[in-house]
């Protein structure tokens, strides 16, 4: 079942829409995995992940996205999910997003403004809660080996490469020297002798 859907923009990682906006308490631990799924936006938009589709395994769950025509479709389903039914709802919500005016998607400036699109979203989730059904058994079945080049990775590595790369920009850049093969003073006197 998918439990968040976030559509966002490429160019500069804005959250677009959103699905179901839950208010009850069962889906309050929800708002942890919205948060990751922003910084997966982030990281994206950023060109730290630069697959057009992934998998990203976190505790129980798993997080697919689908990146097309500079719009990022992210869904959180649990990790026993088929990865192919979560990626056919990714491409219904993606073929529904293509109908809107192009330019109106540039001018949101707000996250989570684009609040027509979210009841859009909220009908095709339900389309793929119940795996069983007839259609999604279907699609189960069609093309079985569609979605086994999808890259898969773990969302820590991905925390963890994104803390080493600003731990990187933080430290001081030291200078290099002239030649990586004159790197010894002794050679840089060498060097001076035969010049």
């Amino acid at each position: 079942m998918v439990k968040i859907t976030i559509v966002g923009r490429m160019s500069d990682g804005l959250p677009l829409a959103q699905g179901l906006r839950y208010m009850n308490e069962e889906y309050a631990y929800l708002s942890c995995y919205k948060q990751q799924a922003q910084f997966i936006l982030q990281e994206i938009s950023r060109g730290a992940l630069t697959a057009s589709k992934m998998t990203i395994h976190v505790n129980n769950f798993c997080f697919n996205y689908l990146v097309e025509n500079g719009v990022v479709f992210i869904v959180l389903c649990e990790s026993t999910y088929p990865r192919k039914l979560a990626f056919h709802c990714l491409q219904d919500i993606q073929k529904e997003f293509e109908k809107f005016d192009k330019t109106l998607i540039g001018k949101i400036t707000r996250p989570y403004s684009f609040v027509k699109f979210d009841g859009i979203i909220a009908n095709i989730s339900r389309q793929y809660i119940d795996t069983r059904t007839q259609a999604n058994l279907s699609k189960l079945n069609a093309n079985r080996k569609q979605y086994l080049d999808v890259a898969s990775e773990d969302f820590y590595n991905i925390v963890e490469r994104k803390r080493n790369s600003e731990t990187m920009r933080r430290l001081p850049v030291t200078p290099q020297p002239e030649s990586t093969i004159w790197c010894s003073p002794r050679l840089e006197e060498l060097k001076q002798m035969v010049h």
